[in-house]
């Protein structure tokens, strides 16, 4: 039972953490959260760093199924070379910006992981072999999120329509004008813009009477076949 006439207050369990220690090794507890606090931050900016720099185009090129296939392929196109020469990279269009997106895709990245270790595209025969089902699961995930690395360089209201060749321009005014859950995502379009396109697919030519050319297994699409100007 504690005494009446007590002029000190019962302390609470924080004055008592930081009041000075009777014994040195107390000093331990303020010390330690400030050590774990400093920790975390490390931890965290190493984390973020990593991310980032698996991003980076010298990260992706550096297993030969990247650098000798579809790299390859990439330099061909207006994203890697063009008259402004401002370039788009394997992470612009692979990696949402947000992080949690960005985080559940490096998750997912996991999976190539294991393909490399197993070998699965490490000849260009196996690649080829499984060049449309790559495709297809790479464009149904950007139809999926509206085509949003694409969209976070390209933006429709800010496009000079006046600068684009007609069919460019008519088919990008039609879709403008539509109400925005009717409007078709930029892959719907696109595809093969930056790589070849699987064998057999068929893509919309602007320049001749055709509508259609099939594209070979060989052969990349260069980006002005979409109205798209060096």
């Amino acid at each position: 039972m504690s005494d009446p006439n007590d002029s000190n207050p019962p302390q609470g369990f924080r004055q008592k953490l930081w009041q000075r220690p009777r014994k040195w090794y107390f000093f331990g507890i303020p010390l330690g959260g400030l050590a774990m606090f400093v920790a975390g931050i490390i931890a965290w900016g190493g984390f973020n760093w990593a991310m980032e720099l698996s991003n980076s185009e010298a990260f992706c090129i550096s297993c030969h199924e990247m650098r000798s296939f579809v790299y390859e392929e990439y330099k061909k196109t207006i994203h890697y070379n063009n008259r402004t020469g401002v370039r788009a990279v394997c992470a612009d269009c692979h990696v949402p910006k947000e992080w949690i997106h960005k985080f559940v895709r490096k998750v997912k990245a996991t999976n190539e992981l294991f393909h490399k270790i197993m070998g699965t595209i490490n000849t260009r025969e196996k690649f080829e072999a499984q060049r449309a089902k790559l495709a297809e699961n790479v464009w149904a995930s950007m139809d999926a999120t509206n085509a949003r690395e694409c969209r976070n360089c390209h933006a429709l209201i800010y496009m000079d329509m006046e600068k684009q060749d007609k069919s460019a321009r008519k088919k990008h005014v039609v879709h403008r004008d539509k109400p925005a859950d009717k409007r078709k995502s930029c892959i719907d379009c696109h595809k093969g813009i930056a790589h070849t396109l699987p064998e057999g697919y068929a893509k919309l030519d602007d320049r001749g009477p055709a509508p259609h050319r099939v594209a070979s297994a060989t052969t990349p699409l260069p980006g002005d076949a979409l109205g798209l100007q060096r």
